[in-house]
């Protein structure tokens, strides 16, 4: 692990230049009523083992503005990372923006990232690395798009991590395994993050533990994309991780401690997690089949 500092500026908007102001500053404005956007960023610690860390804090200020030439536009974020040991790069993200009308069903203003790796690269010790984002770290929660309500600024982490560039890196990531839900424990829940700078194609790949009928196949069209995490449920449907299911009506995962094991299509290993009194002493991390 070490120590960086984090900065950043907002290098382009796709809207004239007579609706925005503040580019190549921390802080971009559009319209009339003073709405925009803020980075701030500050000392990280920054791991190169797939381990997410804060990237900055970005800000929505939100306020009614009258109707520009698109509601919907891109902004694009410079971020500058500079080590401690004076290593300097240059990182660019893209965030789309979705100015909702306020008189709608849902007026909370809606702010993507159309991808979620920088273009750009950095070498450390050799090895080359992009920067994956996570998501917005939001109540608590790291999603995928940050939802915005009116009239406020509206602030969450950009959560990151540096990744290997060129391949997947999927990983169970957590086990809830003594749910709130009484009896049925529906609301466990394992969770499954890709580190890495590709999508991983997961169709027909098995999440389970070692009895009967704790088996979880992933459907055709299943693909992780970078930085993105899903979970498969006891017996909830939470799209915003998937949507992913056991159905099952009983627990799944043994309160006194187990292993989460996900295999491929093929059946080969590819993240093992073990929890409770099957956890590893001192290992906090998950565990990975030998040589991966």
């Amino acid at each position: 692990m070490s120590t960086a500092t984090t900065s950043g500026t907002w290098s382009l908007i796709s809207l004239p230049s007579s609706e925005a102001s503040g580019l190549d500053t921390e802080h971009v404005t559009w319209g009339d009523g003073g709405s925009g956007y803020e980075f701030r960023g500050g000392r990280v610690d920054v791991r190169l083992d797939g381990q997410e860390f804060t990237l900055g804090t970005f800000t929505h200020k939100n306020f009614p503005t009258t109707p520009m030439s698109s509601n919907q536009f891109d902004v694009d974020l410079k971020v500058k990372i500079k080590f401690d040991d004076g290593t300097k790069s240059d990182f660019s993200f893209r965030f789309h923006h979705f100015e909702t009308p306020n008189n709608s069903a849902a007026p909370d203003d809606l702010v993507d990232l159309p991808t979620f790796v920088s273009p750009e690269t950095v070498k450390v010790n050799g090895a080359e690395y992009a920067v994956v984002i996570s998501g917005f770290k939001q109540d608590g929660q790291i999603v995928r798009q940050f939802k915005s309500p009116e009239n406020g600024s509206n602030s969450a982490h950009i959560v990151a991590m540096f990744s290997r560039v060129g391949k997947p890196d999927v990983v169970v990531t957590e086990v809830v395994y003594k749910g709130k839900v009484k009896g049925a424990q529906a609301d466990e829940y394992v969770e499954i993050q890709n580190r890495g700078t590709v999508s991983a194609e997961m169709s027909g790949w098995v999440l389970g533990a070692d009895d009967p009928g704790q088996d979880f196949t992933f459907p055709p069209g299943t693909v992780l994309q970078p930085g993105q995490r899903i979970r498969v449920y006891t017996n909830e449907m939470h799209p915003g991780y998937g949507g992913f299911s056991y159905g099952s009506k009983r627990p799944i995962w043994n309160d006194k401690g187990d292993v989460a094991r996900l295999r491929d299509a093929n059946g080969h290993p590819v993240s093992d997690l073990s929890y409770g009194d099957k956890a590893l002493v001192g290992c906090q991390s998950p565990d990975r089949p030998s040589g991966s």
